[in-house]
C-alpha cells in the first residue's frame, strides 16, 4: 500500500526534509549520543517548524533528520493513520521530501508515532520515533529541572519510589496509566512518553531502535535494540497492563490488542475497537481471505 510521490521539488525553496543540513547533523549527533547512553536525556537545539510546539516537533525533527530518499514513512497518532495529527505531519514530510509513505507497519522503515506502539512486532531494520510532550519521569515529584538532573546523575530515585508507595497506600495500587516510568539498562529511569501501560513491555529487549524527541523541552533519548527496560514495581505490587478480559474488537474480533472504548450516542451503547487501525485492517483482510477460501473448498 505504498504511495510513491514522483513530483520533483524544483524551485520549492527549501531543503530536503525542510530542516537545513547543519541542523540535521547536530540532531543526528545528539541522537547517536542518546543511543550510546540508553535512557539518558540529551539536550539539543530544538528548531522552529511550521507546526505548534506540543504537536510533535521533537519527534518530527528526529524523523526529518534521519529520512533519506529511499525510506518509507508511516505516521500514526493514538494508533490511527487517519487522525488530524498523523495526516498533517505526513503531509509536511511528503511535501518536503517526496518519499514513499505507507499505512502498513511491515513496509515502513521509519515510523513516527504519538502515544502508541504498533501491535505488530517490528524488526531490526525499522526505527520507531515517539513524540514526547514531557520527557522527565521525575517531574511528578520534583519541579526543578536542575534538581532532576542531579537526581539522575546520582541515581537518586527515592522520591519516585515514595510516590509509588503512597499511591498504593492511598488507592490500593499504582494508578499511573500512560507515561509509566521504567528503568533502562539498570541505570536511568525514563518516561516512555504517554503510551499506555499495554505498550511498555514492548520496549524490553526489542529488535527495534526507539527514539524519543521532545521539541518543547529540547530533549532526545533512546532505547537501542536488545536493551533491558523494566517498569517500576514492588515485590507485592507487580506492574500490570490494562485488562481487556472478556472484551473484543467490534470490527475484527481481536482479543489480544489494545482497545479503545467508543460510545454510540444514538444507541447509547459502548463498543470497543482496536487502537491500531492497520492491525485491525490486516485482521479483517485475513478473516475475509479465510472465509473466501472456505467457500471455495466446499
Amino acid at each position: 500500500m505504498i504511495k510513491q510521490i514522483v513530483d520533483s521539488r524544483k524551485d520549492k525553496g527549501y531543503n530536503f526534509a525542510f530542516i537545513d543540513e547543519q541542523a540535521k547533523r547536530e540532531i543526528r549527533r545528539k541522537t547517536l549520543k542518546a543511543v550510546a547512553i540508553p535512557g539518558y536525556q540529551v539536550p539539543f537545539g530544538s528548531r522552529e517548524l511550521p507546526i505548534a510546539r506540543g504537536w510533535g516537533t521533537g519527534g518530527l525533527q528526529i524523523t526529518l533528520s534521519l529520512l533519506g530518499p529511499d525510506d518509507v514513512l508511516k505516521v500514526i497518532d493514538q494508533g490511527c493513520d487517519g487522525s488530524v495529527n498523523a495526516v498533517n505531519l505526513r503531509n509536511l514530510v511528503v511535501e518536503t521530501t517526496k518519499i514513499a509513505t505507507t499505512l502498513d507497519t511491515e513496509e515502513a522503515t521509519i515510523i513516527q508515532t504519538r502515544h502508541r506502539i504498533p501491535e505488530e512486532k517490528m524488526t531490526g531494520g525499522q526505527i520507531l520515533v515517539l513524540q514526547v510532550p514531557y520527557p522527565e519521569a521525575l517531574r511528578i515529584v520534583e519541579p526543578s529541572e536542575a534538581k532532576t538532573r542531579v537526581m539522575h546523575a546520582e541515581m537518586d530515585y527515592s522520591k519516585l519510589w515514595v510516590y509509588l508507595y503512597e499511591d498504593i497506600v492511598r488507592w490500593g495500587g499504582i494508578t499511573i496509566g500512560a507515561r509509566y516510568p521504567a528503568m533502562v539498562n539498570k541505570r536511568y529511569i525514563m518516561d516512555p512518553s504517554p503510551i499506555p501501560r499495554w505498550d511498555v513491555p514492548k520496549l524490553h529487549m526489542a529488535d527495534t531502535l526507539y527514539l524519543f524527541g521532545a521539541g518543547r523541552e529540547k530533549r532526545i533519548y533512546a532505547i537501542p535494540p536488545h536493551t533491558e527496560v523494566i517498569p517500576l514495581e514492588f515485590e507485592d505490587h507487580k506492574f500490570r497492563v490494562e485488562d481487556f478480559s472478556g472484551l473484543s474488537c467490534g470490527r475484527c474480533g481481536s482479543t489480544s490488542s489494545f482497545l479503545d472504548e467508543i460510545f454510540d450516542d444514538s444507541s447509547g451503547q459502548k463498543t470497543y475497537l482496536c487502537s491500531d487501525t492497520n492491525y485491525c485492517d490486516r485482521r479483517l483482510t485475513g478473516l475475509a481471505q479465510r472465509k473466501g477460501n472456505a467457500r471455495n473448498d466446499r
